[in-house]
């Protein structure tokens, strides 16, 4: 019976407008599967004997298998199709999920969140190539500029609902909603979905290694990649530190903590809206005045805080930098997902496999710097993505030409 399921069928005509909305409900997942136990991360530690640390490790191995299973996905998604591998990762996401929620081994824990990686991978680059096999033109650039405003709601709500999970049920409740999630996703998958590839590719070593290494030799590409990486670092670092921050510096609850990460997911999706709305801009001097925007924001929390500090100042200028971030992220998000249409699995697993590698080693490597002591740390941690974000703008001035067409 499994097997007759997973058998690839057309997307039915009737069927095709629920088909993408289903496409855009998965597009979250990436922030459902961290950002919901987020308020949980202090509890979690306590109840599984563990430090701070290695409660955050499990966020990283997410994003380390997360990236590394979308730089390869892509290949096999544009040769075999999208249906089938996103309803066997589907299956296997519940598995883990309820896994987690039965056990108080961390190690365990570690190797479903691999498995959680992984299978978020598959699920997220096919349905992001779903839209490019089904539209074109305007209509094409449209869909993808709504991508990360689609993908904040996770951001927004997942905290939000978990805050109230954490203090309602504790930790592992957060990962029983998950697998509930992902067990209704299946169904609708099963009965309005199909397979949305048209024309499927040799899976030829040889040719497909050509197309990574054409894509990744693409300077414009590559530095837009980490233009991303560093923007999304910025929230990272936040989610890994602002419980901590919230909830044993300031003494406050986690559900406090939830409500603070879905403010701050409401600034990314508030970015992401101003990067749409002025998406017939110059791409360069737009992104060069954002850029000058968030330097100035960092350097205010740093000079601001020390006479003001408390949660409301706090969120403020959290709430200002990532608004800025989330306005990176949208611009350079449609820019690399749109500029290899003949092969979109593999241009949308590349762009969020090297995307996702980096944020994982740069978020985890400056909360290891920066510990989640206090305000103080989190805006250096701030200061530092966005030092770097200068440094690659300068570089990506000399590939203006590169950048014309977004």
């Amino acid at each position: 019976m499994f097997s007759n399921i997973l058998t690839p069928k057309p997307i039915k005509q009737q069927n095709q407008g629920i088909a993408t909305v289903l496409a855009f409900a998965l597009l979250p997942l990436s922030g459902f599967a961290t950002d919901i136990y987020i308020p949980s991360l202090p509890s979690m530690a306590a109840s599984l004997n563990a430090s701070s640390i290695q409660v955050q490790f499990t966020l990283t191995l997410f994003l380390i298998s997360y990236g590394f299973g979308q730089l390869f996905i892509g290949s096999l998604l544009d040769s075999f199709g999208r249906y089938k591998i996103s309803l066997i990762s589907l299956v296997l996401f519940v598995l883990a999920s309820l896994v987690i929620a039965s056990t108080q081994n961390v190690y365990l824990i570690y190797a479903m969140r691999i498995v959680h990686g992984l299978t978020v991978a598959a699920i997220i680059v096919a349905k992001r190539a779903y839209f490019i096999d089904m539209f074109t033109g305007d209509k094409l650039k449209h869909y993808l500029s709504m991508f990360s405003i689609i993908w904040s709601t996770g951001p927004i709500v997942a905290p939000f609902v978990g805050g109230y999970f954490e203090v309602a049920f504790g930790w592992k409740s957060n990962f029983y909603f998950l697998s509930l999630f992902g067990a209704i996703l299946f169904v609708l998958e099963v009965l309005y979905s199909g397979e949305s590839l048209q024309h499927f590719s040799e899976f030829a070593i040889k040719k497909i290694t050509g197309i990574y290494a054409s894509m990744i030799t693409t300077a414009s590409f590559t530095l837009g990649i980490v233009m991303l990486a560093l923007a999304y670092g910025m929230v990272m670092v936040y989610n890994m530190t602002g419980p901590f921050i919230i909830e044993h510096a300031l003494h406050l609850s986690p559900i406090v903590s939830g409500y603070s990460s879905l403010v701050l997911g409401f600034a990314w999706m508030v970015g992401g809206l101003i990067g749409k709305a002025t998406i017939n801009r110059p791409f360069f001097g737009r992104m060069v005045v954002n850029i000058v925007v968030q330097v100035i924001f960092v350097i205010a929390m740093l000079v601001v805080m020390p006479h003001l500090s408390n949660l409301y100042t706090l969120i403020l200028f959290a709430f200002l930098i990532h608004v800025a971030a989330g306005f990176t992220f949208n611009n350079f998000f449609t820019f690399c997902l749109s500029r290899f249409p003949k092969n979109a699995g593999i241009a949308s697993g590349l762009t969020g496999g090297i995307n996702y590698v980096i944020i994982s080693f740069l978020s985890y490597s400056v909360v290891a710097a920066l510990p989640a002591n206090d305000w103080h740390n989190l805006a250096l941690s701030y200061l530092s993505m966005v030092v770097l974000s200068v440094l690659v703008m300068l570089v990506l001035r000399g590939k203006k030409d590169g950048l014309a067409a977004a």
